[in-house]
Formats: C-alpha cells, sequence, structure tokens
C-alpha cells in the first residue's frame, strides 16, 4: 500500500537535488522491513525527550537559583539561553556526522559527555560557571535530538512519518509532565543542584539502554564519505530549497513561542499571580497533557485526512490567536485579570502545538531523501537558536510583567505562519506520487 498520496496528505514533492546536494540516497526500506519493537520508541522519544527533561525539571528551581547565586532574573533565564543554543550548535557538527559515520557513534558518545557536562553544572559555584557548563550540557544532549530524527527518517516516509513523530509526541511529551513535577519535589529534600544530579542518572540510564537496544539505522551504502566541506555544500543545497527553508523558520518561529512560555512563565505564575512552585508544575504539567492529546489526534484521526500542511496552517492560527488574547490581558485591555483566564490562554497556545511540532518536522524531512542528519541539523538548529534569542527577550521588563513574554510569543506565531504561507506556499505545490 503506498504511504502517501493525493487522499491522504498534502507533503510537497521531494525536490529536485541540486548542484550542491549530493543525488539522492536508495529510498527508505520497505513498510513491513522497517517496522520497530517498543523498546527502540520508548528509546527515541527518551532522546527526544531530552530537551524538556534539561530545561523543564530545573523550571521550578529558577527563582531559588537567582536567590542562591544572588542574580537577577534576567541573568539566570541565561542558563536557559546557554543550553538551548549549544542544542542548537552541537546539532549543526553532530548531524552530518550522523550522515557520514552512522547514528550510533555520535549518539553515545554526544550522550556520554552529556552525563559528564550535567553532573558538572551541579558543582558550579557561580552563575556564570552555570551557564557555561550548561552550554556545554547543551552541545552534547543535542546527539539525542539530531539522531532521533534521523532515525525517524531512515526508517519512515510520508504519512508514516507524520504518525511516527506524534507518537514520539505522546512519548516525550510525558516529560514536561512529570519533569517539573519531580523538580518541585526534588526541591522538597535537596537544593536546585539536586535537579542536575537526577537530570545525570537519567542521562546515565537513557545511555545504556540506547546502547544495548538501538541498531544502527543508516547502512554504509547510504552514508556520505565526503568532509567538512561535503556537509556545507549539503546543507546549502538544503536552504537553498524554499520550501524546506519555508517548513524549517515555520517550526523554528513555532518553537520560539513555545519556549518563550517556558523561560517565562515560572516567573508569570510563581512571582506575578502568587502561586506556589508546585502549582505552577501542576498547571505546568496540565498543559502539557494537552499537548501530547493534540498530538494524538493529529497522529491517529487527522494525517491521511486532511492535509498536513492545512492541519499545520489551522495549528498556527490557534497558536497566534491565543498570543494575541495573552497580550490583550497583559496590557490591561480587559481590565485586571487573575490566573485563571491566563492559564487558560496559555493552555490553548500549548496544545496547538501538538498540531504544529509534529507536522512541520515531517513535511521538512519529506522533502530530503537524502542526507536525513543533516536535514535534521537544520530544522533543530532554527528551532534552538530562534528560542535562545526569545528566551531572554521574556524577561527584558523585570519580573513584574507578562507583557514582554506575550509580545515575544505574538511575533513569533504570527512570523512562523507567514513563514509557512509566504515561503513554503503549500496551495502551489503538487499533489505527492509516492514515497520519497
Amino acid at each position: 500500500m503506498p504511504e502517501t498520496g493525493p487522499a491522504t496528505a498534502s507533503a510537497p514533492e521531494p525536490s529536485t537535488p541540486t548542484s550542491s546536494a549530493p543525488p539522492p540516497a536508495p529510498a527508505p526500506p520497505t513498510t513491513a522491513a522497517r517496522r520497530t519493537g517498543l523498546l527502540v520508541v520508548l528509546v527515541l522519544g527518551g532522546l527526544s525527550a531530552l530537551p524538556p527533561l534539561s530545561m523543564d525539571m530545573y523550571l521550578p528551581a529558577l527563582p531559588q537559583v537567582a536567590s542562591a547565586l544572588s542574580s537577577p532574573a534576567a541573568t539566570i533565564q541565561l542558563t536557559l539561553t546557554a543550553c538551548l543554543a549549544g542544542m542548537a550548535l552541537g546539532q549543526l557538527v553532530i548531524g552530518p556526522m550522523s550522515d557520514k559515520w552512522g547514528r550510533r557513534r555520535p549518539l553515545l558518545t554526544g550522550m556520554v559527555l552529556y552525563v559528564l557536562a550535567t553532573a558538572v553544572c551541579a558543582l558550579a559555584p557561580t552563575a556564570e560557571l552555570l551557564i557555561g557548563f550548561r552550554l556545554l550540557q547543551g552541545l552534547a544532549g543535542s546527539a539525542g535530538i539530531v539522531v532521533a530524527r534521523a532515525v525517524v527518517r531512515d526508517l519512515y516516509d510520508g504519512v508514516e512519518m507524520a504518525r511516527f513523530f506524534s507518537t514520539l509526541m505522546l512519548i516525550s511529551g510525558v516529560a514536561p509532565i512529570v519533569a517539573p513535577l519531580i523538580g518541585a519535589q526534588v526541591l522538597r529534600f535537596a537544593d536546585w543542584r539536586g535537579i542536575f544530579v537526577v537530570l545525570a542518572a537519567v542521562g546515565l540510564l537513557l545511555t545504556l539502554v540506547a546502547w544495548r537496544s538501538l541498531d544502527e539505522t543508516l547502512p554504509p551504502a547510504r552514508r556520505h564519505t565526503g568532509g567538512v566541506g561535503h556537509a556545507l555544500r549539503t546543507m546549502r543545497g538544503l536552504l537553498a530549497d524554499r520550501v524546506f527553508a519555508g517548513y524549517t523558520l515555520a517550526g523554528g518561529f513555532a518553537f520560539a513561542t513555545l519556549f518563550s512560555y517556558i523561560s517565562a512563565s515560572p516567573f508569570v505564575v510563581q512571582e506575578i499571580y502568587g502561586a506556589s512552585a508546585q502549582t505552577f508544575s501542576l498547571l505546568f504539567g496540565l498543559n502539557s497533557v494537552g499537548l501530547i492529546l493534540a498530538g494524538q489526534v493529529n497522529g491517529k484521526l487527522l494525517v491521511g485526512r486532511v492535509s498536513l500542511d492545512r492541519v499545520l496552517a489551522g495549528g498556527l492560527t490557534v497558536v497566534s490567536a491565543a498570543a494575541v488574547a495573552l497580550l490583550l490581558m497583559s496590557t490591561g485591555v480587559f481590565g485586571p485579570v487573575g490566573l485563571v483566564p491566563v492559564a487558560a490562554a496559555l493552555f490553548v497556545l500549548v496544545t496547538a502545538m501538538g498540531m504544529v511540532l509534529p507536522n512541520t518536522n515531517a513535511l521538512a524531512l519529506m522533502r530530503t531523501p537524502h542526507a536525513a542528519g543533516s536535514a535534521s541539523a537544520l530544522l533543530g538548529t532554527a528551532s534552538f537558536l530562534v528560542g535562545a534569542v526569545a528566551s531572554p527577550l521574556v524577561g527584558v521588563a523585570g519580573e513584574d510583567t507578562a507583557v514582554p513574554m506575550a509580545v515575544v510569543q505574538v511575533a513569533c506565531a504570527l512570523l512562523a505562519l507567514a513563514c509557512l504561507l509566504g515561503m513554503s506556499r503549500p496551495w502551489q505545490q503538487r499533489e505527492p506520487t509516492g514515497g520519497a
């Protein structure tokens, strides 16, 4: 049975390789040959959960870290920015490495370094050193993110890939639910340094399971033998594809919208509205439940019945509307508002991301039957770099207003929608005739 077709998805035809991109590799294995076991699915989900684990478990401790290290909130938020920037830059290196040497070697090396860097974060005596160690943590941890996406591209294509990304969201989406709750509970028995000890233990467990259960998915015949110059030419060829670039930027700005919420919500909920760390963790977990449910609706009910581009555009529209509502509430247009309406708007914004993030990944990777590692690196780098820029902007006006968070969210959501409609132009694309 073909995996894509006019009746199932509006994913674009793969772009014709340019002179700067390598010729297409052999098509991925057939569906029957590439079924994955539950343990492999869980490992890929765990690797995809590295960003929320590294970020969200730490969120309830942000006010405590600011107090313990005698630093303002804007400086402590740079610890999030540093980790995010490291994950972005690391993917640019590890993605092409995985195309050249296979998926396992770069993954396991990066994961070992992630565990070591996370353990060192627990010893940081100053905010400046913590920022530096978080950068190293992000650089090493990027291996899990980029390789997980590349493995999915090795194994799946078309709407099946979109469905698998939604399945990964079900698994990795548990991390934003449990991570703040775990972080809040750790704070009951230890200070913020204990959170990094727990993160190091989780990273070590994930490394051991990946080593034992994740086989190589990129055979030698499909690897690229070129060096740095070849990798740069491949990335340049990918970025020259306007449609791929449009999906990549749309995903990057959408992620920045989400990350501005991740970065600012601890201060908005706890400092402005006076909620406890436990209340913040419960609200954060509820939003993550919405994200997971939307991802499952996307994968189980929409993909294959409604075009991926239409679902993506609808999701971005909902995100933009929720961001505008938050801005109006933050600026006092509706008069004084309490935590409930603000939390409701945040819930809608985060939930709609479940129909945005899986589809931007799938639609972009459908354009790349070759160099999945490099394409995955560009997708991840765009998301994490834009998110790293957005993170400090949400705190520029101090800890007593949510206006900067809402402004950043509105701007990024609208830019994401503009990139989708202006660059990818889904209404102009031909229906696919088969897999990539």
